[in-house]
């Protein structure tokens, strides 16, 4: 299933135009968490496939993944795409856990990526886990907006985009985030405004 998928995606992949602005928002050298609604998971997928590009791939990465089985082919995906440690989420405490593991990753200088009102919502309200991860390890969050010309709508509880073949997808990369605990309450707003 997973291969199947692959194989759509480098397909669909030749016929998308991809336009990326600001790639220089990116910590040069170091590391971040790359973090966008939940809903424009599939974009980011497709439009980084084959490989992760450069500026996102300067540092190694580590994700969590669901153990849930129907996402066994997005662990195959991420594998091909360039990151290089999936940790695995399970229900209850198993996603604390998961987002520590992550913690210690990212102060071994990984970088990870984050959908702050996943896995089940509700869309686009922030949860505030990805806040934490970031005072706790001193990593900056990276905003990041996706969005595609043409594309249609799942009828998940996010309302996931596909995009359609040769449809125009929008990267806006913002500026980081840093949050400790003296700006972690301004944080909240400032990540909602800058994902959009």
């Amino acid at each position: 299933m997973g291969g199947l998928w692959l194989t759509w995606i480098l397909l669909l992949r030749l016929t998308l135009r991809i336009r990326v602005r600001g790639a220089e928002n990116v910590p040069n050298g170091s590391n971040f968490i790359l973090c966008q609604w939940h809903e424009t998971g599939l974009l980011a997928i497709e439009t980084w496939a084959p490989r992760l590009p450069s500026y996102l791939h300067q540092q190694p990465h580590a994700w969590i993944v669901h153990s849930d089985w129907y996402t066994k082919p997005v662990w195959i995906v991420l594998s091909f795409v360039g990151v290089d440690r999936l940790v695995s989420a399970s229900k209850g405490n198993g996603r604390i856990g998961a987002a520590e593991e992550i913690v210690s990753y990212l102060k071994k200088g990984y970088s990870t990526f984050v959908t702050p009102d996943g896995p089940k919502g509700p869309a686009r309200t922030l949860k505030k886990g990805v806040l934490h991860m970031a005072a706790q390890s001193g990593v900056p969050i990276l905003p990041v907006r996706i969005s595609a010309n043409r594309c249609y709508r799942t009828d998940s509880w996010d309302r996931k985009m596909q995009p359609l073949p040769f449809s125009t997808i929008d990267v806006e990369v913002g500026a980081p985030i840093s949050v400790t605990t003296n700006n972690f309450d301004e944080s909240i707003g400032a990540l909602t405004e800058a994902l959009g």
